[in-house]
């Protein structure tokens, strides 16, 4: 097996080689006995632990909005932060969106996903964003599509150092940001992902007591087993056992 290479990494390429076989019509190498020793044995050598990154919860967000300047990159990547955090996208939902996607209403705005990780078929998910009075994240994005000249098309874009828009972002483009303003605000970068926005949403709801149920008509997770992975690692230390008498 491949080294530096997780477990889980090399399970979904071996099952990714297994689908293109068997859509030709051979027989899938994932489904073999050679095969799945393999793996066995791999998850049992180097373990099945994932590496979780930091999330970005409400309190870091508030911080890197603080560092971002009034410029016009500056407005956008405001907008890119306080709205991934609200929305709890995936980085390559946010690079995605189109102004037509968000519809204003009173207290906030509805915004549609067109296609997502776990909406490959494109069928779409609506979702609620508040206003707030904090982190202000539809604000944000309305200052910057203002600043920038974007009454249609693609939200978030590049921009040249004139300040020009250049086209759609990636969604690497969005990690790199993130990992940017969480050093800026004196954090470790290096534990920052494109992933950071949406589980910090997730992670700062669990902390505010909030039911999972409610969380995932937000952050859309088919599999509640998964976003009570998020509750359980953020209520710890909460209500500890040990708390009486250590």
């Amino acid at each position: 097996m491949e080294r530096g290479r997780k477990a889980a990494s090399i399970s979904r390429s071996i099952a990714a080689i297994s689908c293109a076989h068997e859509t030709a019509g051979h027989l899938p190498p994932g489904k073999t006995k050679i095969v799945q020793n393999a793996l066995a044995s791999m998850r049992r050598t180097i373990g099945t632990t994932s590496t979780k990154k930091a999330p970005a919860t409400a309190d870091k967000i508030s911080a890197m909005l603080a560092l971002c300047p009034d410029t016009v990159k500056g407005k956008r990547d405001r907008a890119i932060l306080s709205l991934g955090f609200a929305g709890a996208f995936r980085r390559s939902e946010l690079v995605s969106l189109e102004v037509a996607d968000i519809q204003m209403m009173e207290g906030g705005a509805q915004v549609t996903i067109r296609k997502s990780k776990t909406d490959q078929e494109g069928k779409g998910q609506t979702i609620g964003i508040l206003e707030g009075t904090r982190l202000r994240p539809l604000a944000s994005v309305q200052e910057w599509m203002s600043a920038a000249g974007i009454i249609d098309g693609i939200v978030f874009q590049r921009l040249s150092k004139a300040g020009k828009l250049l086209g759609p972002m990636s969604p690497e483009a969005v990690a790199i940001l993130i990992k940017n303003y969480a050093a800026k605000a004196g954090l470790d970068g290096s534990q920052f992902s494109g992933h950071s926005l949406r589980a910090g949403f997730i992670t700062s709801g669990a902390e505010a007591g909030h039911d999972a149920i409610r969380i995932a008509e937000v952050s859309r997770h088919k599999s509640l087993d998964v976003l009570r992975g998020y509750v359980r690692r953020s209520n710890l230390l909460k209500d500890h056992p040990g708390a009486s008498f250590m």
